[in-house]
């Protein structure tokens, strides 16, 4: 990251040409193999106490972790973060939360789901609201005829179980992962 300490050590062009092939053989950069070493040397101390830097840095929004991923499970990554509809780093980032947190996140295209049924069941307690309000005050009141209530009840009915169906799936996937057939 930038800003982070760093170590450097003058060698000869032959060792830095060893340890460059080296780095290319392990697939990693120069960089990452001189902190592996580091990190090696240093298995045998005792960690020093955190600082209250280091505990901001580690707290610090936005801080980035780089892992490496088999094919086969970057190929799953991608088709399930794709089936959410985010990047794949967004995936994971709420993969990682929801598991820290125990909190099951709900994606933008869910949210504006059960935004869009919210918004049927107000528009649903308008058109009932007028014919409670008269009842309640004790006037004339125009019911509905039972096609129309009918129509109500089916729509309730279906955005219940729609939400229940969302919720249920949105919980189970992130414990299981996508599937694009439904359960």
């Amino acid at each position: 990251m930038k800003g982070d300490p760093f170590i450097a050590a003058r060698v000869s062009p032959e060792t830095k040409s060893r340890f460059a092939a080296l780095a290319i053989q392990q697939h990693v950069s120069e960089s990452a193999l001189l902190k592996r070493l580091v990190d090696v040397a240093l298995l045998g101390c005792a960690p020093p106490h955190p600082t209250l830097a280091t505990q901001a840095h580690i707290c610090a929004r936005g801080a980035r972790i780089s892992v490496r991923l088999q094919a086969d499970d970057h190929r799953i990554l991608a088709e399930r973060a794709a089936g959410r509809h985010m990047p794949s780093a967004t995936y994971v980032s709420a993969l990682v939360r929801a598991h820290l947190t125990s909190q099951v996140p709900l994606p933008q295209e869910e949210t504006c789901a059960l935004k869009a049924s919210v918004a049927a069941l107000v528009a649903l307690g308008r058109l009932l609201n007028p014919i409670a309000r008269a009842a309640h005050q004790g006037g004339p009141v125009k019911v509905p005829g039972l096609d129309h209530l009918a129509a109500m009840l089916r729509i309730c009915e279906a955005l219940r179980v729609h939400v229940h169906g969302l919720i249920k799936t949105n919980q189970a996937s992130w414990v299981s992962g996508f599937s694009h057939e439904p359960s």
